[in-house]
């Protein structure tokens, strides 16, 4: 594979195996943002000490997934409106009649001015992806000759080579199962999985992570061994190159005027994200998507908040037996909530011991319906500032709960920057971050 391919190969290694990454448009930065981002890093670590820190690989799992779970609540709370303070959790919240069938998310502005409209969606068809279905073969010992076997991958522009080996012993079983592996391991956007009969035959199946017919109906990815560096025979052998369904759009109707997107998940108007998650029965079997009303939206971003927030206090914990400073930061997000912890309780939020919240479903939809809400809510979005602000100091600098050593205090007022010294795993691996 080409270099850029090795690389990013390792970075999805890191991230699969230390903290799984989910990509969302707040990951998305202008460069005056990470000019900022960037500056904070010099400042925070021109004038503190110098440490050893342990470099064992659970240190690097504990930086990379408190790094992760912060910038994951950084994106929730984003999500519920913006990182402004008069925007925190003002996001309004879509609604759909028929969930099972398609499920809504607002995208759209934050402004209560905003005239945001309704429609009605019929779904025809879910975008499909590409499948590879290969031939069915008997349990017994594989047919092609022992040696060093390739076949070509092309996928998003780019060509990718399998190499595998074939010795005495192998059944076409053991084989489709170890290029099964081989795919799935890569990353490259394909899935992998070993099909089998009643009476024992079994077939490779590769599935695209991609849907959608694409430009002029093209496929979404090519398997052949013709140009292939290494014994060439096996595509043939076991149907690689076998298309059993061609990638295909969704089609549906939005207040029936058809539509059709590449995937099962497309915006509405700036507005609405949609999902699609069956087709329609009939005609009637239909879905009005809608904005939910200002208390109603208000009660599920509260909802949502404490979610993400219980979800930051869990990742915290699981690292305090390994990584006892990581208590420091459980007691940091337990402190915080205790001093909001009076407000809080009147719209229903109670605080526990632990730093979690447990949510009171009746409490809230009281106190959000009540007269006194503002003065609640305008207590909430404090501490969700507070919160936001906790988690941009770990996104930063998550090293500052790893177990470390002092060397040397500086001398304040005369050091040089050192940007990345507190941070040399989040700040050099995960640069793209930063």
């Amino acid at each position: 594979m080409a270099n850029n391919s090795a690389i990013n190969n390792i970075y999805n290694y890191y991230l699969t195996t230390y903290a799984p990454k989910s990509t969302t448009k707040y990951d998305a930065h202008k460069k005056s943002e990470l000019r900022g981002v960037y500056n904070s890093i010099v400042k925070l670590n021109k004038e503190d000490s110098l440490y050893i820190v342990d470099k064992s690989p659970s240190t690097r799992e504990f930086a990379i997934g408190l790094k992760e779970g912060a910038r994951e609540f950084r994106n929730t709370i984003a999500s519920l409106g913006g990182l402004k303070e008069d925007e925190l959790l003002n996001k309004k919240a879509a609604f759909s009649t028929n969930e099972s069938l398609a499920s809504a998310t607002y995208i759209g502005e934050t402004n209560p001015e905003t005239e945001v409209p309704s429609f009605e969606l019929e779904v025809i068809k879910k975008a499909t992806p590409q499948v590879n279905t290969g031939k069915m073969l008997p349990p017994g010992n594989i047919s092609l000759p022992e040696g060093l076997y390739s076949f070509d991958i092309g996928i998003n522009g780019f060509n990718y080579e399998f190499q595998y080996n074939i010795k005495e012993g192998d059944t076409n079983k053991s084989v489709q199962e170890k290029l099964s592996r081989l795919i799935n391991n890569t990353g490259i956007g394909l899935t992998s999985e070993v099909l089998t009969d009643e009476e024992g035959n079994s077939a490779l199946a590769i599935t695209s992570e991609k849907t959608g017919a694409g430009v002029s109906g093209n496929k979404v990815f090519n398997i052949s061994d013709n140009q292939t560096s290494k014994k060439a025979g096996s595509v043939e052998y076991f149907g690689l190159d076998n298309v059993s369904t061609l990638n295909s759009d969704s089609e549906f109707k939005i207040n029936g005027e058809d539509r059709h997107a590449s995937g099962n998940t497309f915006t509405v108007e700036k507005m609405y994200e949609i999902n699609l998650n069956r087709v329609s029965d009939d005609s009637n079997d239909t879905a009005t998507i809608s904005i939910q009303t200002d208390i109603e939206s208000m009660a599920a971003n509260i909802r949502h908040f404490i979610e993400g927030y219980n979800s930051f206090v869990d990742n915290a914990n699981k690292y305090t037996e390994e990584h006892p400073r990581a208590n420091r930061l459980v007691n940091e997000l337990t402190t915080i909530a205790k001093l909001r912890s009076d407000d809080l309780s009147q719209i229903g939020l109670n605080a526990g011991d632990d730093g979690r919240f447990t949510l009171d479903e009746a409490k809230l939809k009281e106190s959000v319906a009540s007269s006194t809400v503002e003065e609640s809510f305008k207590s909430l979005q404090t501490f969700t500032g507070s919160m936001l602000k906790k988690a941009n100091d770990v996104s930063l600098n998550p090293m500052n709960y790893a177990d470390k050593t002092v060397v040397a205090y500086k001398n304040p007022g005369h050091n040089f920057a050192a940007p990345y010294v507190a941070s040399p795993y989040t700040g050099m691996i995960f640069s793209s971050y930063c």
